[in-house]
């Protein structure tokens, strides 16, 4: 059996706070031997859940990358019950670039289960696979719309076929207090370290918190409150779990993406223009957004329409679109009773 070739420098049995990183074997234009650290942490206390809190998939996605370090610096051994492990950001490289993938061109989240015998994103990849999920009980995987989409702030789910696990799924979607909540699924093939996840039975919670190449001093708070509210829900961290009611919100509302119509894609390439913003309400062959050109500025734009009542879920960030980017997508509503 091939064993991972990634070297973990923090002790995951061990009790306390560590600080350390992930080296991953590599070979560079710079260097033949060289390693690409990944930072991580573990801070434990006693018998409780293990939590994995990963954040920065994509690179371009700061959101959680910036409430993971923020709380792996603050947090200390004696406010968890059991092991928080976090990683705040799976994607280094591409975080320094500003880019979604990696400069090789490989997007890591969609390098699952990965190989300890491939490249270095296979290889770590490999390792969550084969090492931290495994000896997890919660996944948490953060994300926004990095540069290329403005998402509807909203935690979100696959619908599971394991009922159980739907339901904790469900209840820990919820604890992010997010306005809206999204059950997606995937249109851009396969590979996702949340499917992994998931395959292996996990709690997996995780999140779109805005994008657009922007965050807002607001959704770095909002994004903090509802990753701790999350640790709290799932007992590593201590403190009283916040509920909607309890802060005054009315009910969340439950968006349904499980039909691929609502994943929205340009016909041709040009110059995006948006005619929504995430959380509008459509109604079916309302304009949504249009194309120009340049290349034939006396030609009308082309107009993508809604493809049904709903509402938006996000929207492309970026004006100069390819003929394939996803432009939009929307959504019907869920009632919480059909989650079951």
């Amino acid at each position: 059996m091939t064993t991972s070739p990634v070297h973990c420098t923090v002790d995951l049995g061990a009790s306390g706070k560590q600080v350390g990183r992930l080296e991953v074997p590599r070979s560079t234009n710079t260097g033949g031997w060289s390693q690409l650290f990944v930072p991580v942490a573990s801070i434990a206390n006693g018998e409780g859940p293990i939590v994995l809190l990963l954040a920065g998939n994509h690179g371009d996605e700061y959101e959680g990358q910036i409430a993971a370090l923020k709380l792996l610096r603050e947090l200390e051994a004696e406010q968890i019950t059991g092991r928080l492990i976090v990683i705040p950001c799976l994607s280094p490289e591409a975080s320094k670039a500003g880019t979604r993938l990696w400069p090789s061109g490989a997007n890591f989240n969609r390098s699952f289960p990965g190989s300890p015998d491939g490249a270095p994103h296979e290889q770590l990849a490999d390792f969550l696979t084969t090492v931290l999920i495994p000896m997890s009980d919660v996944v948490i995987d953060v994300h926004s719309g990095g540069h290329d989409s403005r998402f509807l702030p909203c935690s979100h789910m696959h619908w599971v076929d394991d009922a159980d696990q739907r339901k904790r799924m469900a209840e820990g979607m919820f604890a992010w207090n997010t306005d809206h909540h999204f059950i997606y699924i995937d249109v851009a093939g396969s590979g996702l370290l949340p499917n992994e996840a998931e395959r292996q039975g996990k709690l997996v919670i995780t999140a779109e918190l805005d994008g657009g190449g922007y965050v807002s001093a607001r959704m770095h708070e909002f994004t903090e409150r509802g990753l701790r509210n999350v640790l709290r829900h799932v007992g590593v961290l201590a403190g009283e779990v916040e509920t909607r009611a309890s802060l005054g919100l009315p009910d969340a509302v439950i968006l349904d993406g499980r039909g691929e119509a609502g994943y929205v894609f340009a016909p041709e390439s040009g110059l995006w223009e948006a005619l929504v913003d995430p959380g509008d309400a459509v109604v079916e062959g309302q304009p949504v957004g249009r194309i120009h050109f340049l290349e034939r500025p006396d030609r009308p734009p082309s107009v993508v329409d809604s493809p049904f009542n709903g509402v938006i879920v996000n929207v492309r960030a970026r004006a100069a679109t390819d003929q394939g980017d996803n432009v939009f997508v929307a959504a019907g509503v869920l009632s919480p009773g059909e989650l079951a």
